[in-house]
């Protein structure tokens, strides 16, 4: 019985994921909440968990996260930052994509695809690969990453510890893609950017970078109860930059084309799921069951990043499984686990930035997942033998 209400539970997730993660989320819910010792608590820890002060205070700032990666493209600021890049093609190819990859915005990869073809080389497949590849490197490690974010809220942990063990996974990926995915690329590029004029690159850079700077500052110095009022304080002022930037035009445009809600209620489900799930009396029960913690790391997290191709959904269930397990989750333990989950949302069909690049080079799927297959295989085991080192 365990298993099969979980399991409808994670049907639902994955037939709803495709569609919308938050009606995802309550979707999945919905199978504990019947199968609780009684619903109506259930559902009151659901409502509970999403009026919660520092629930909403992050869907807020997630939400704003969108806005302002909108805001660097309305006003060209990305565009420039990429004009000026240093280095040969290939540091290009690799540095485009994660530089763009640092804008949330599901299918961002259709950003960076035009600017790796003008800059030519290789077959499309290749250049697809590399964009897919490389475009999630920065976000890995990036304090404003909202999968980032998310995962440490679930897990309880300070944003700023998990960074460091996060890194040499990055460090990983890239040298991973170096022999892999960037050896067509060698030589000049066929056509350069337009160089825009250096100031406008530097704005950039100060958006993308005041906010991480804000907030670890203020948790310095700032302890509020609500913990994440420094990160939306933050974020709230890279937006400001923004609008001062665009000199208040267009901010409406802004909003509807970066829709910060569908980001907000992201966070509202993850959540909601959370409180359904600890109530229904599964995580003892699973618990019960003394499942290897490497299988929970690998298996699960891998496979539900796999069927929902949303990186957030599969933390949202292994997380919460993993503590169930093993009663705390450390900042190793959680950074394994992330990169489980984050391969397997890497080589989901359903990953929106591996759909998009595809379909701008005109190939096939398959043909950009043979050009990762062996990278991502030597990832996979590296995350394996680190998920018996846990603790």
């Amino acid at each position: 019985m365990t298993w099969a209400v979980f399991g409808l539970s994670l049907f639902f997730m994955v037939l709803l994921a495709r569609y919308n993660l938050f009606l995802a989320m309550l979707g999945g819910a919905f199978p504990l909440v019947l199968v609780s010792s009684n619903p109506k608590n259930a559902l009151l820890a659901m409502a509970k968990a999403a009026c919660d002060p520092g629930v909403l205070t992050l869907a807020v700032a997630v939400g704003l996260l969108p806005v302002i990666g909108v805001g660097l493209r309305h006003g060209g600021w990305l565009e420039a930052l990429v004009s000026h890049l240093p280095g040969s093609r290939r540091l290009k190819f690799a540095l485009i994509p994660a530089i763009f990859g640092l804008l949330p915005i599901p299918g961002g990869a259709l950003l960076s695809a035009p600017a790796l073809e003008k800059l030519g080389g290789g077959k499309a497949e290749e250049r697809a690969a590399a964009n897919v590849w490389f475009r999630h490197l920065f976000l890995s490690f990036y304090p404003l990453s909202a999968a980032l974010i998310t995962g440490a809220k679930l897990a309880e942990l300070n944003l700023w510890e998990i960074i460091p063990f996060q890194l040499p996974w990055a460090a990983l990926l890239a040298l991973l893609g170096v022999p892999f995915l960037l050896r067509p690329f060698s030589g000049k590029a066929e056509s350069a950017p337009r160089q825009e004029p250096w100031i406008k690159a530097f704005f950039s850079w100060i958006v993308l970078l005041f906010a991480p700077i804000a907030d670890l500052v203020l948790q310095h110095f700032w302890h509020p109860k609500t913990e994440e009022l420094p990160l939306l304080v933050a974020l709230l002022g890279s937006f400001l930059l923004i609008l001062a930037g665009l000199r208040g035009r267009g901010l409406l445009a802004l909003v509807r084309d970066a829709a910060p809600w569908r980001f907000s209620l992201i966070i509202v489900g993850v959540f909601s799921y959370l409180a359904a799930f600890q109530s229904s009396g599964l995580p003892e029960k699973i618990s019960a069951l003394d499942l290897p913690l490497w299988g929970t790391v690998v298996g699960l997290g891998l496979l539900m990043g796999l069927a929902t191709g949303r990186q957030q959904a599969a933390l949202s269930v292994t997380i919460p499984v993993y503590l169930q397990s093993a009663g705390h989750l450390t900042p190793w333990a959680f950074s394994v686990l992330y990169q489980a989950a984050y391969l397997g949302y890497l080589l989901s069909p359903l990953h929106p930035c591996l759909i998009v690049s595809a379909e701008f080079t005109k190939t096939t799927l398959g043909a950009v997942l043979k050009k990762v297959f062996w990278p991502s295989v030597l990832f996979l085991l590296a995350v394996f033998s680190a998920s018996f080192f846990l603790g």
